[in-house]
């Protein structure tokens, strides 16, 4: 068994919890997913399988898509919805909607964050929610990340009984990216504590949520020898690479990850380059870095066919 099934992470599981599950509703060790979502966040969760567990980091690498909610008027520990409240300011209801969206303007294209106390973070071998959970502060390292696109999908919702406001946001942005951080950060270019209320992610390794399934149609499509309507070929994952379409004896070298002459390959094709044998992606081969006429393997899919 072999391919890629969006997955559809329900709110309150872990990824680990879905690759867990998967295994036992697929009846397969090989398995793993294409990046975290917090317990708390739901979404599209790429699963691979079997052999296209070698192309997960294409997926993890890719655009992330996400809808969500900024409130205005408190920031919390965890600079989402499940922490403590650390500063609350009233909200003007005078707030302008010109004012937010320049505000989320000014973040669009490459910035610095620094990732919360709560998150996965390493520093000095531990995790940083442990810091925090143990009440430790420690230095953390800031990190560079792209945000492609980021708008606001409705007007502002007022509560006067907490004297926030809220409004719901969608943003495109790189692998690394913390949407809570963003969160934050845009309520303090407008002058107000705040946090991410709610976040969904809708597109995940060139997967979104209408390609998606829970895991209980998963269970059922295997339940009724149907797995084929539900799951990608690897091959899907590969589909921004150039490629080439190898002859039998082309094949014989790719397969042992030998180099291969540079000029075996049109000109004009991009590396890395995807070599396909019939009809089947068996490897990724790029330049070498020191023998300019030669390509050298950068990941061997199949051995054969």
């Amino acid at each position: 068994m072999e391919g890629i099934i969006p997955l559809w992470k329900e709110k309150g599981m872990t990824s680990h919890d879905c690759v867990f599950k998967m295994r036992k509703i697929l009846k397969t060790k090989k398995i793993g997913h294409s990046g975290t979502l917090d317990p708390d966040v739901e979404g599209v969760l790429p699963i691979a399988i079997g052999k296209a567990t070698k192309v997960l980091e294409y997926m993890v690498n890719s655009k992330k898509t996400y809808e969500g909610e900024i409130t205005l008027g408190y920031s919390t520990t965890t600079e989402d919805g499940s922490g403590e409240t650390v500063l609350s300011k009233t909200v003007d209801d005078q707030l302008k909607l010109e004012d937010i969206d320049k505000a989320m303007d000014s973040f669009i294209g490459e910035i610095i964050q620094t990732p919360p106390m709560y998150s996965a973070v390493k520093v000095n071998g531990r995790r940083l929610y442990e810091y925090a959970r143990a009440g430790e502060t420690v230095d953390r390292p800031s990190r560079s990340v792209n945000i492609y696109n980021y708008e606001r999908i409705s007007n502002i919702s007022y509560n006067s009984e907490e004297s926030t406001a809220s409004f719901a946001f969608k943003v495109s942005c790189s692998k690394g990216t913390y949407v809570r951080t963003l969160a934050v950060d845009t309520g303090e270019y407008l002058g107000y504590p705040s946090h991410m209320s709610k976040l969904m992610r809708t597109e995940s390794g060139g997967y979104h949520a209408v390609d998606s399934f829970t895991l209980a149609q998963v269970k059922q499509a295997m339940d009724d020898s149907e797995l084929e309507k539900i799951i990608n070929p690897l091959e899907s994952v590969l589909t921004s690479f150039s490629s080439y379409h190898l002859n039998e004896e082309e094949w014989s070298k790719v397969k042992n990850g030998s180099l291969i002459p540079k000029n075996q390959v049109p000109e004009n094709i991009k590396m890395p380059v995807v070599f396909y044998l019939k009809q089947k992606a068996v490897a990724i081969y790029s330049d070498h870095p020191n023998k300019l006429d030669l390509l050298k393997p950068i990941k061997v899919l199949r051995t054969e066919l």
